[in-house]
Formats: structure tokens, C-alpha cells, sequence
């Protein structure tokens, strides 16, 4: 038997079971022993069609032989591929047996290989069922944090909004029902007048094939057995429709259909599809949009009015005769439709280029906090707490950021560029008409003419940038090149670099062209005879006077990461996980550790304020051994960024310095008598802060050697500003369907560290200003009236950090190498926080104030602070106390309201005596014993070491770099900048800071100068 034949008897087989015994479908046949029944069905099916024909006074034999009368229609080179072979009598044959009552000899039909095929045809066939309850994926809709649309998140091939049927206007079902399925209200599923004209049509007339399917046909096809063009699936869709029939009603099929189909302009769904066309929800659509949009379904690219608009008018008038047929509207709308504008809204042709990472972070706490299993299951309004300004901003600074890092430190690999439009070029090339003599003044084309035009001619030359040749935007129809860079998907699509593509290499000047139609002159850098034409690379380009200049701009193999967050309320306002997401969706904001270097100190400090100690306690900054905890293991012997030491110095300027060896010696009785037990109320503030989980009890644990999590990061320094108020970081407000509240944050009360009081927070927010004011990210010295902050790097440069806080936000910034493959890869010696990510910071900050983030000077003690504290005047290196000028410290108070005395608890005045320069044992500053820089005096004045964390051992200066070229250490304190609000003409208001003061340790007469 023929092999066609036997696939269109399964189908009419399946045919004749849905229209005759809709109830008694079966989906298994035995070939030896049901070939009598399925001939049965076979004839009772043929006889129903006859009758359907009846009602509508056609004659299906005229039909038929209609069809047949010219074979070689059908055998002929332009027949459908599906009926090539086909013998056109044995057809006639087998019409004449299951129709026509007959009983010829030569019948081809083999009822075992008919049901063979049938058999394996609905094996596993889908459950109606599972229609009735499924759910569209759909395109989500994320709000910022003004409420205002920033970004979706669909599923391939599910761009859609779903609306309830009953929120569709009737005249736009009326429109869909009148141009797919006339007869959708009176059939049940499947409509055998439409199949047989179909099937006859597509005999006669092969070419474009007809399809014959239902509304409910084309749902069970869109969303359940797929798009095949086989007859096995068309098979399994006619019993699964017939089936879903019975289980749903005509308008629930309906909502499906409206909210499955493809509709152009990535469209899924009649939702977004009157969003994309017309900007307007399905509720508020007029008559001819409706027409418009109804008439798509069938050719969504065929009928699409962007690419062909005589078409979709065309098809719009059609559906709108066929509502005129159906009595839906009158003569005078059809006539005032048909001649309406399309009024299409423009393409939205620019892509979203920003909060990938964000939006992956939303999904995870619609997980974790809203119980969804994905924000594409459904149609979704998201509403986060991003601001959508600071988030490019964020992300354009970052990557800016880890590139001028690897140029500046020759780091920097070409790998190829990102990609090539040689192919696409080629193409568009190929596919346009061959160009003819222009006539001597070209005629105002008609409007039919018009009106087939592609709107690439209609567009209007754009106007020229400038006169000179090289800058000029392109005028006339856009050439081939443009072209295939506007419907090129950059692979890397979130970077904010622009494309330029290579339009002439060589050993000469590069030329580019820009996605506005400029050309530009390429500086290719280490990309130089590496370039060919057609290439797609990224520039950053330099405008001004004369030709436009582009500069070459690579991938960074260096990654980073960026946060923003709100203080009071944890709000998360911008966050970058690292370079580009394309490249990598490893979050390392939120789903990384890495070590904090000395961003990490501040909870030493915090716990030595809290112990007690003042800002201007005095520290010896030389050399410390503490022994084992327990007696387990071994002592430890931290060291300085330079291997050495300044000295006695004050806590402030320990931290402002970021000095290794003074936080180690804040151990040793500065937080508790012995060492594991100021270890153990480090550790506990961490934990309380929650910073940590759990907390590594060895002691390079107060360098920040133990890995942290920016997001825990950020929230402890947002704690530092509210006075010791941590806030909980989220990104998720609340999720909404179908306007009905399924999850909404709970705004919680105010969490407030208790392993310290205000005091100790606000006294270490005023030593973190000074951190930026002149300390190792005096880099932001401008600013520091209004920013506090501490740098940080790990051990080898493996990580740079930075993080600090104004009134209103907390900003961190990490860059540094992944480490997944086990192997951990060096910034490079002197590549410190201060010197790599403070640059990122401060432009991030900028942005934030450009960005509705107000820039206000940081704020003085609360009340409940100010009672505990009081103002004095100091010497900035001593810590001692002066008449006037100086430096306004904050100072803890006792119980009757004078200053709590601390300044020599760690270092005894005796101490500082015998260290004096003109001691008379000769043992200057510290000598061997203490490890002290003699370079420098016993208050430490002498230039600052980094805030490099060596746990386990030191290394010298880097050799061939001054101080002031290393970063972190711009600020040295011969250097110190003047605090904010200080006017005097020397920084601290005395004329020779430089010389510290003797005193002598058996002075009876106070701190007043006069006695």
C-alpha cells in the first residue's frame, strides 16, 4: 500500500472517530482482528461528511471529482512534497469503496498497515487534561523602584501576558473567531467541512497548503502536541481537541488560544501584542487594530505591517468583511475601518542592555520569599527596589573600571572580536534588487508605491554630524553593514561599550562603522594587525573638534563586582555581579566569598571603642608575636605592608593607616586581657552583625582572612552609619497577578547590634571619614565631608576592596580573578584597594547623587550618642590634647561626663619616654627590639603602609614605585588633609605639626599648655 495512502486513511480514520463517536475514541487497533471494524468507521465517517455537505447544498462527489479531474496537478513538480508518489486512482478507488458504497477488485486499502501506522501514531498521547490546567509561561514585567517599567523576563517563545477571557473585548473575540474559525461556536473541536475543503483545496490547488484546523485544534497544537508538519500530528491533535472540548468551555478554549499565539514582534499572546503594536492593553483596542491583529495568526511574518504593510491592510479589510458577514458591525464601520491608519506604535528595536544580574537575583527571592518556582511561569508584575539610572550607571562604571586596571597594568589580551557580520553582510547584499540608472530627477513615488516600500527607504536621510566626510552620519538608505549591525544580538549585550564594525584594515588607519551611521577613525591598540573587515569590536570614542576618533576596548579577563545599597532600609539600589553576565552568571555579590583584607578591621576597632579604648589611645605600631589559642598550633607573627613599624600611634591613625601590626596589638589587652578572649568579642560582633555563620577562632581572622560575602559586607558598614542599625538587603518589594498581591515585603523593625553601644559606632564612623580624608583612600578626599569608607586587599593582591557609606547608601566594590579552577591569581604587587577599587567607588557615588541619592555632609551623633560623648581638640599624630587648632576629636565619657582617659593604657607615658630621640641609652625608636622604622618618630610620623593582609609573613616596599604612586598610600601623613570644616592655615590649626611635643612622663600640672 502506498505509504501516503496509508498516513490519509489514519487520519480519516481518526477523522470519522472524533465526528461520529466523539465519546468512543480508540487509540489502540489489533491489525488481525479489527480491520472489519476499522473499514466500519471508515464508512460511517465518509457518510457523516456527506451529510454536512448536504446542510450547505454542496455536492462533495463534484467536489471530489472536481479535484481529480487533472492528476498531473497533483503529480506534477509543483505539488506538495507530502503527495508526491501519490497514485490519484487508487485515491478515486478508495473514495469509491468508503463512500460510495463500492466494492472494487483493485482496492489498494490494507486495513493492517492503516492501523499499524494509526497505532504508533497515538502512542503516549497528551492529556486533555493537563490543558485544562496549564499554566502559559509568560513574560514578567519588572518595575524599578519609582514603579516605572525597567525590565522583562519571559521564557524562549514566551513573551506573553496573560489576561482572563473576560477582559477581552467582545468585538476583539468576535474579530479572532471570524477570521480562524467561523464555525468555532457550533463544532466540537473539530470541523469537518473545513478539513475535507482543506484537504480538496490542497488536491486541486497545490502551493501555499491550507491547514483546515479549529481554534481548539490550534491550541492543542500551540500548546501540547507541537508544530510538526506530520500526519501523526495532526492525528494526535484531532483526538486531544475533540477530548478538550468536552472538559472546557468555548470561552475558556478561546482564552487559551488568545493568550498562546504567536502574533509578531516577539509577541506571544493578544496582551502583548497590543502592547507592542498599538502601546495599549487588549482592553482599549479600536475596531481596526483589532482587525489588524486578528488577521496575523495566519502569517505573523507574512501579514506582519512592519515589513509589509499592503499586506496587513489587506488582511485587516478581509477580517473586517468577515465581521460584517457575521452581523458584528455595520457597513459604515467597516467602510470608516478599512481606510483607518494602521497607527502603529514605532519598533522598540533598542534591546535591554542592563540587570541581568539583578533580575537573577529577583528571581531568586521570588523563590525564596514569594514561594514562586519561576517568574516565567506566569505573567507577573515584579516590583523591585532598583534605581534604574544608578543601575547602568553602576555597571558602565564597573566595567570602565576592570579595563583601565589590565591597560594600565599591561594586562590586557586581544582574543579576537566579539563577533563577525561578514555573513550577514553578504546576505543583505545578496537580497537586495540590483540598483538601476537614475533618472535625471527621480518622481515623487504614488502612494501605492509608497505604501510597499521598505520603511528602511521610507525612513528620511538622517542629518550629517558634521561636514567632514569622516564624521558624517550615513544619508540615503542605510547601507548593508548598518543593517547587520542593527539585527545583530551582541554576545555580549550587557556591555556598555558601543559596537563599531571594521569597515577598512590594514597596516594603514582603521576605519569603523558606528550604530548611528557615523564613521570614526579606530586607534586599534593591542589589537593592531590583528583586525579584518566586517569585524564587530567595542570602542570608546573620543569627540571633539575634527574627526571622530574611536579607542579599542576588550573584554577584561579581571572581574568585579559592585553593591548599592539603602541604608536604613536595606534597599538594594544598583548591584553588578561581575563584568558581563553573558560571560559569567556567578552573582559575586551575592553568591561568593572571598577575603575582605582589611575592610574587615573595622569590627576590631569597633570592639576596641566598645572595650573603652578612645580614638586616641595610643598603639604601638612594631612588631608582635601572640601565642597559640589553647596551646594548639602556632604563635602568630603578623607584619606591616613594608615589613616594618611606626612606632607608638593612635588607634584613629592605626585604622585611618590601615596599620597590620596595631590591629594585631589591639589584642593584647586593648579588648580583653588576653588574646582569644579579644579574639572571641570579635568574632561575636561579626556573628551578631551577621556577617558570618560561623567564626574562624585563629587570629588573622581580624585581618580579614576569613572570606565574606559582599552582600554581609555591605549590610555591617551600613550599620556603621545608622549607629549600630543593620539593615536587611532585598531587591524585592512585591509580586502581583492579575493586580491581586501574591507576595509583599514586610518592612522589619530596625535590628541594632548590641555587642557595641552608639558611642563606639559613632566614634568609629568619625575614624572611617578620616580613612578618606587622608588615609588610604584619600583618593576621596574631595569628598570625604560626605563619605566614610575602609580600603582592603587580601594576601598576594588576590583582592581589592573598597567599603564606605554616606547618610543614605553604602557602596562596595571588589576586583579581583575567579578562582573556580583552584589556582589564585595576583592583581599585582601594589594593586590595593586604594589603588583599584576606591577609582570605582568614588565614580559609583557620583552617580548616585546624579541619580536622586542626596549628598548630604555626614551626620553628627544621635541623642542617645551625643549624651556619652564630648569634643576635644587633639594633636592629629600624638593624640594629645591642645588649646587650639588641632583636630576636634570624640571622645567617650564617664559617668560624671568627663572624658574617660585612655590615651596611654597600651603604650605607659614611661614608655614613650625612653623611646624620646634624644634618650640617652641611644635606643631611639624602638631600636631592634620593638622592630620599629627608625625613619620615623615614636608618633609615628613617617609615611603609611597599606592595608595589605600578610597573616603569615611580610615582604618589603615595591621596589621602583614611590609612595604616593601606590594607592592606598596617597595620603601619607606628612600629607594630612585638612578634616571638614577645619579653615585654619595649617590643616589642624598649628604652624608645626611635624615636631612632636616632649612631655614629661611626671608632669603634674595637666594638659594645658599655659601651666
Amino acid at each position: 500500500m502506498n505509504t501516503i495512502l496509508i498516513k490519509l486513511f489514519a487520519t480519516a480514520l481518526t477523522l470519522s472517530q472524533v465526528t461520529t463517536r466523539p465519546d468512543a475514541v480508540r487509540t489502540q487497533f489489533d491489525p488481525g482482528t479489527d480491520g472489519a471494524e476499522v473499514v466500519q468507521i471508515l464508512r460511517d465517517g465518509c457518510a457523516h461528511m456527506r451529510k454536512a455537505f448536504d446542510i450547505e447544498d454542496i455536492n462533495l462527489d463534484e467536489l471530489i471529482s472536481t479535484a481529480m479531474e487533472d492528476p498531473s496537478a497533483v503529480a506534477g513538480a509543483g505539488a506538495p512534497k507530502l503527495l508526491h508518489g501519490l497514485d490519484i486512482g487508487e485515491l478515486n478507488t478508495s473514495y469509491r469503496q468508503f463512500c460510495k458504497g463500492e466494492n472494487p477488485k483493485d482496492s489498494p486499502f490494507d486495513a493492517a498497515e492503516v492501523i499499524a501506522f494509526y497505532n504508533k501514531a497515538v502512542t503516549d498521547l497528551p492529556s486533555a487534561e493537563a490543558l485544562r490546567d496549564a499554566k502559559l509561561p509568560g513574560a514578567s514585567v519588572i518595575l524599578d523602584g519609582s514603579g516605572k517599567p525597567y525590565a522583562e523576563t519571559f521564557e524562549a517563545n514566551g513573551r506573553r501576558l496573560t489576561v482572563p477571557i473576560a477582559s477581552v473585548p467582545p468585538l476583539v473575540r468576535q474579530a479572532f473567531v471570524a477570521a480562524e474559525d467561523k464555525r468555532f461556536e457550533i463544532h466540537h473541536g473539530i470541523d469537518e467541512r473545513g478539513v475535507i475543503r482543506a484537504f480538496i483545496g490542497n488536491l486541486a490547488s497545490p502551493g501555499r497548503p491550507q491547514g483546515g484546523s479549529t481554534i481548539t485544534q490550534q491550541v492543542v497544537k500551540n500548546l501540547s502536541v507541537g508544530d510538526d508538519v506530520t500526519y501523526e500530528r495532526k492525528i494526535r491533535e484531532m483526538i486531544v481537541a475533540g477530548r478538550l472540548e468536552r472538559i472546557l468551555t468555548k470561552p475558556e478554549i478561546l482564552g487559551l488560544y488568545l493568550n498562546g499565539i504567536y502574533l509578531g514582534r516577539g509577541a506571544y499572546g493578544i496582551e502583548m501584542a497590543a502592547r507592542s503594536y498599538f502601546g495599549k492593553s487588549v482592553g482599549d483596542l479600536t475596531l481596526p487594530e483589532a482587525a489588524l491583529l486578528a488577521g496575523m495568526p495566519k502569517g505573523p511574518n507574512y501579514y506582519s505591517p512592519d515589513k509589509y504593510p499592503y499586506r496587513a491592510r489587506e488582511r485587516r479589510a478581509y477580517v473586517l468583511s468577515r465581521l460584517k458577514e457575521e452581523g458584528a458591525i455595520t457597513e459604515a464601520q467597516m467602510a470608516q475601518a478599512v481606510t483607518s491608519d494602521l497607527g502603529l506604535k514605532p519598533v522598540e528595536t533598542a534591546r535591554r542592555d542592563s540587570g541581568f544580574y539583578v533580575v537573577d537575583h529577583l528571581a531568586r527571592e521570588a523563590r525564596t520569599f514569594g514561594g514562586l518556582d519561576s517568574l516565567t511561569a506566569a505573567s507577573f508584575t515584579v516590583r523591585s527596589t532598583i534605581n534604574a539610572g544608578l543601575q547602568r550607571a553602576t555597571e558602565s562604571v564597573l566595567q570602565d573600571g576592570l579595563a583601565t586596571y589590565e591597560r594600565a597594568t599591561g594586562r590586557q589580551s586581544f582574543t579576537g572580536p566579539e563577533f563577525n557580520l561578514a555573513d550577514a553582510v553578504r546576505k543583505i547584499e545578496a537580497a537586495a534588487p540590483a540598483p538601476s540608472p537614475a533618472p535625471a530627477a527621480a518622481p515623487v513615488p504614488p502612494p501605492a508605491a509608497e505604501a510597499k516600500a521598505s520603511p528602511e527607504a521610507r525612513r528620511p536621510p538622517a542629518k550629517a554630524a558634521s561636514a567632514r566626510p569622516p564624521v558624517a552620519k550615513v544619508v540615503g538608505p542605510k547601507p548593508a553593514w548598518l543593517r547587520a549591525l542593527e539585527s545583530a544580538r551582541a554576545p555580549l549585550y550587557d556591555v556598555h561599550w558601543p559596537l563599531a564594525v571594521v569597515l577598512e584594515a590594514g597596516r594603514g588607519p582603521v576605519r569603523v562603522g558606528l550604530a548611528d551611521g557615523r564613521i570614526a577613525s579606530l586607534d586599534p591598540g593591542i589589537a593592531r594587525g590583528k583586525l579584518q573587515v566586517y569585524d564587530a569590536v567595542r570602542v570608546k570614542l573620543r569627540e571633539g573638534k575634527g574627526a571622530l576618533r574611536a579607542e579599542i576596548r576588550v573584554r577584561p579577563a579581571v572581574q568585579g563586582a559592585a553593591l548599592v545599597l539603602e541604608n536604613r532600609t536595606g534597599r538594594i539600589l544598583a548591584m553588578s555581579g561581575g563584568f558581563s553576565y553573558p560571560v559569567s552568571q556567578l552573582n559575586r555579590v551575592t553568591q561568593a566569598v572571598r577575603q575582605p583584607g582589611s575592610t574587615l578591621k573595622p569590627l576590631t576597632y569597633l570592639a576596641a571603642l566598645n572595650a573603652g579604648l578612645q580614638p586616641n589611645t595610643l598603639v604601638m605600631d612594631s612588631a608582635v608575636t601572640l601565642p597559640p589559642i589553647g596551646g594548639i598550633g602556632d604563635s602568630w607573627s603578623p607584619k606591616n605592608y613594608d615589613g616594618g613599624g611606626s612606632g607608638a600611634t593612635t588607634l584613629r591613625r592605626g585604622l585611618e593607616f590601615s596599620k597590620n601590626l596595631v590591629t594585631a596589638r589591639l589584642l593584647q589587652g586593648g579588648i580583653a586581657e588576653k588574646a582569644p578572649a579579644s579574639l572571641q568579642r570579635v568574632c561575636d560582633i561579626a556573628l551578631e552583625a551577621q556577617i558570618y555563620a560561623e567564626c574562624e577562632r585563629y587570629y588573622p581572622f581580624v585581618l580579614g582572612a576569613q572570606p565574606v560575602r559582599m552582600l554581609d559586607l555591605a549590610a555591617f558598614y551600613a550599620a556603621v552609619a545608622n549607629e549600630g542599625v543593620r539593615p536587611t538587603p532585598y531587591a524585592l518589594e512585591g509580586i502581583e497577578r492579575d493586580g491581586k498581591a501574591i507576595y509583599t515585603h514586610a518592612a522589619r523593625d530596625p535590628v541594632r547590634i548590641g555587642s557595641a553601644d552608639r558611642v563606639a559606632f559613632y566614634q568609629l564612623k568619625t575614624m572611617l571619614q578620616g580613612v578618606t580624608n587622608h588615609g588610604t583612600a584619600a583618593a576621596l578626599a574631595r569628598n570625604s565631608a560626605y563619605v566614610a569608607g575602609k580600603t582592603g586587599t587580601s594576601e598576594n593582591e588576590n583582592d581589592a576592596w573598597f567599603a564606605g557609606f554616606t547618610n543614605e547608601v553604602t557602596v562596595v566594590v571588589w576586583v579581583g580573578y575567579d578562582n573556580a579552577d583552584g589556582t589564585r591569581r595576583t592583581l599585582g604587587r601594589g594593586q590595593t584597594g586604594g589603588h583599584v577599587a576606591v577609582p570605582i567607588a568614588g565614580s559609583i557615588l557620583q552617580a548616585a547623587w546624579a541619580n536622586g541619592v542626596p549628598r548630604t555632609p555626614l551626620n553628627p551623633p544621635s541623642q542617645e550618642a551625643r549624651r556619652n560623648l564630648i569634643d576635644l581638640r587633639v594633636d592629629p599624630r600624638s593624640g594629645e590634647r591642645v588649646a587650639g587648632g588641632g583636630f576636634l576629636e570624640h571622645f567617650r565619657t564617664q559617668g560624671d561626663g568627663r572624658m574617660a582617659d585612655t590615651q596611654y593604657r597600651l603604650v605607659p607615658r614611661e614608655t614613650l619616654y625612653a623611646m624620646r630621640p634624644d634618650a640617652e641609652d641611644g635606643d631611639g625608636l624602638g631600636g631592634a627590639e620593638d622592630g620599629a622604622d627608625v625613619r620615623g618618630d615614636f608618633f609615628g610620623n613617617r609615611a603609611p603602609e597599606s592595608d595589605f593582609l600578610d597573616p603569615y609573613g611580610g615582604r618589603g616596599q615595591q621596589p621602583g614605585r614611590s609612595r604616593r604612586a601606590q594607592g592606598d598610600l596617597d595620603g601619607y601623613q606628612d600629607g594630612y588633609r585638612a578634616w571638614p570644616g577645619q579653615t585654619s592655615r595649617s590643616p589642624f590649626g598649628d604652624e608645626d605639626v611635624s615636631r612632636p611635643r616632649r612631655r614629661d612622663p611626671d608632669w603634674l600640672f595637666g594638659d594645658d599648655p599655659r601651666y
